[in-house]
Parts: C-alpha cells; structure tokens; sequence
C-alpha cells in the first residue's frame, strides 16, 4: 500500500537522522576532549616557558646587582638541633623558585671546631668521613690573618676582632652568593645546625644583616630520632659515632623485634648517660637560640616548630616565605608543600617506617613518637635535665607527665 510505504520510509529517515545526530555528537564530545587535552599541554609548556623566562630574569637581576655593588642578595641560615626537621626544612624552602637553601656549610660554630680538632690531634678522632671544622673559626681564628691586620697600614688602628668578624661574614656571602648566581634564584641560606650554642652569636657578628629560622622540636622526640640516627651512623656503619656495647646491644634487640620495652638495660633504647646528654644539649643550644636569637637579630629572627609545620604546613611556609620577601601566593606555596611533603620524599605514608634493605635509615617524620618509646626511667631521666624548657616552649605541663 502507498500510505504504508510512506509512513516505513519517513520512519527509516527519523532514524537515520537520529543515529546520524548522535554520532555527530559523540564525535564532537570526542573533539571537544581532545581539543582540551591539546589545550592543557599548550597551557603547561606555556607555564614551564615562563617559569624558565622569569629565573632568566631573576638571573640577570642578581647579576646586575652584583655588578653595581648595590643591594647584595639577602642571605639567611636556617638553624636547629640535628634531627629537628632542618632538613625538611631546607627542602621546603629550596623548593620556591626564588629561593636556593643548601646545606650544610658549616659556617659557624667556633667551639665545635676547636674540640673536633683537639680530639683529632690527640688521635681520638678520625679525620675519615669528619665534617670540616667552621669557616669562622677558620677565619678569626687566624693569627697570620690577625697580625696582617694589626700591623697593615690599611688596618692597623681598627679593632682586630671586628675586622676578622666581617671578613668571616664576607667569606660566608661570597660562598653563597656565588652558587646563588649560578641558579637564576634571589636569595641564598645555608641550613646551619646547632653545633655549639654560641652559633647564633657567631652569625650576628660576622653576618648582622642576615635573616634566621630556628625551627625547634620537642626534645624527647628530637633524642628518640638522634638515637636513630646514632644507631644507623654507628662506626661499624662506616660513621663516626661511638656506641658503648650496651648500645650496640639495645640497638640489634630494637632492629630484631622493632618494639619497646627491651630486654637490654632498663627497658629503654637509650642508656641513661645518653639520654642525659641528649637532653642537656637539647637544653644548652635550643635555650640560648632562643634566648638570644630575638635579642640579637630582632624582627630578622622568626621561630617555627616542626610540630606546627607538619600539622599547618600551607599557613607555615607562606609564613616563612613572606618573613625571608619571597612570593608567598597561594600556588607556589601549595606547590612547594606538596614537592616537599614527606610522602612525596620518601615514597611512603607518614608514621610508618621502613625495614627494607638499609631499615635503619627510614623513620617515621610524626610528633610525639616519643610517648610509644620512653620508659618510666626515661621520663624521669629528661624532666630532670630539660623539663623546665619543655614546659616553656609549650612542650609540656608541670603535670602531664
């Protein structure tokens, strides 16, 4: 019949229609994906460009400035007791496109140096895998240096010790600045542990003008991490660390059964010899560091506690950024947080550590560690040599513990 026919073909052509229209569709979504994809990789070689252009520029800035001798690229040091978080530290910072931080130089710390050589001298230290003594000791410590300048005629009727200290502070910035205009950064510092705590006197003599973070740490989780470090570092590890036998012993059980209490010598994975050693250090060089750091170097001294970094990480380090005048915008702080991040450097979850092949080395990058590990004893031991600092930096209460 012609009507039906009619009526079968205007429905074949509705349908085709209809297919034709959603393929049409699917293949302009497919377009539409692609067309974005090309989009995002022009948009990231766009970004990488600038970035690139922008330390170009940033390069031949500092070099302008070094060659008119005007505006020096500020310096800075970062300072903290060892196992701290200065390392993080450094590496969070480092990681802004403005700012180079390495470590460590070893520019300060005049009273270290001096034992260190007296130790070597009397064959009780090795010079294989020693760290170099500090370049100010080096510099002001200098009698052929110190008689140049009582008896030259550039320099003789000038304070001898005033000279050596700002010669030991130009010798620090030509180090620094030297790396910073190989980079295309802006500014430079130097992680710097607290190797003495005069450390941060040595720098306001010879560096006045620089800029200090101290980043402190609860001292008991600060001890339970050097432990670590102590046994991993240990002289049959190729360190120079000396561990007592019974330390040694401690350290094989812990390794064995990766729990606490031990069996070896009062339940703990410290003797108390070390562990008040370790708290009297906490005590000496984090208390005169913060005692003396505002006094010395006024609002160019900022604090941060390793505690407050690992639970703000974001707030602190656009602190920190905007204390030293680099860019603290939101995005290259995010960015810096996020390169820097523990999971991102060690490849694993916070808390956890690793037992593989070099076991010792991995630990756990977490706050308050230290309750899962001291003892009765251990408690007693460091309330004792460092309690009342505990309680000043916010570390404890009279009572909790």
């Amino acid at each position: 019949m012609p009507g039906s026919n009619e009526g079968k073909n205007a429905g074949s052509s509705q349908n085709l229609r209809a297919f034709i229209g959603s393929r049409a569709g699917a293949i302009r979504d497919r377009l539409s994906r692609s067309q974005n994809i090309v989009l995002e990789q022009r948009l990231k070689k766009a970004r990488r460009r600038l970035e690139k252009k922008d330390q170009e520029i940033s390069a031949l800035r500092s070099r302008l400035e070094q060659a008119s001798g005007e505006d020096r690229a500020p310096v800075f040091f970062v300072v903290g007791l060892g196992k701290s978080g200065t390392g993080w530290l450094m590496k969070l910072l480092d990681a802004h496109p403005e700012v180079l931080c390495r470590g460590e130089g070893k520019f300060f710390g005049q009273d270290w140096t001096d034992k260190t050589l007296e130790r070597m001298r009397a064959g009780k230290e090795r010079t294989t895998n020693r760290p170099p003594g500090s370049l100010y000791a080096a510099m002001t410590g200098s009698e052929t240096l110190r008689f140049w300048i009582e008896k030259s005629v550039w320099a003789k009727n000038d304070d001898p010790d005033e000279r050596l200290n700002r010669l030991a502070g130009l010798a620090v910035e030509h180090f620094l600045h030297e790396r910073l205009h190989k980079t295309g950064k802006r500014m430079a510092g130097d992680k710097t542990p607290l190797q003495s705590s005069d450390v941060i006197r040595e720098t306001s003599l010879s560096n006045p003008d620089a800029k200090v973070i101290h980043i402190v740490r609860d001292g008991r989780d600060q001890a339970v991490s050097m432990m670590h470090q102590m046994w991993k570092g240990a002289k049959d590890q190729g360190s120079f660390y000396r561990l007592k036998p019974e330390e040694v012993a401690k350290c094989d059980e812990f390794y064995r059964t990766r729990r606490v209490p031990l069996e070896v010598d009062g339940g703990g994975i410290f003797t108390e010899e070390r562990l008040q050693s370790f708290a009297e250090r906490w005590k000496e060089r984090v208390g005169k560091t913060v005692e003396d750091g505002p006094a010395l170097f006024g609002d160019r001294y900022a604090e941060v506690k390793y505690e407050d970094l690992l639970e703000r990480p974001v707030e602190e380090a656009r602190r920190l950024f905007g204390f030293l005048g680099a860019d603290a915008g939101e995005e290259v702080v995010r960015r810096c947080v996020e390169e820097t991040s523990f999971e991102a450097l060690s490849g694993r979850e916070r808390g956890g550590e690793d037992y593989g092949l070099d076991f010792r080395k991995h630990r756990k990058g977490i706050a308050g560690d230290w309750k899962n590990v001291f003892t009765e004893r251990d408690k007693a031991v460091y309330k004792e040599a460092a309690g009342e600092l505990l309680i000043t930096l916010g570390y404890a209460e009279d009572s909790d513990w």
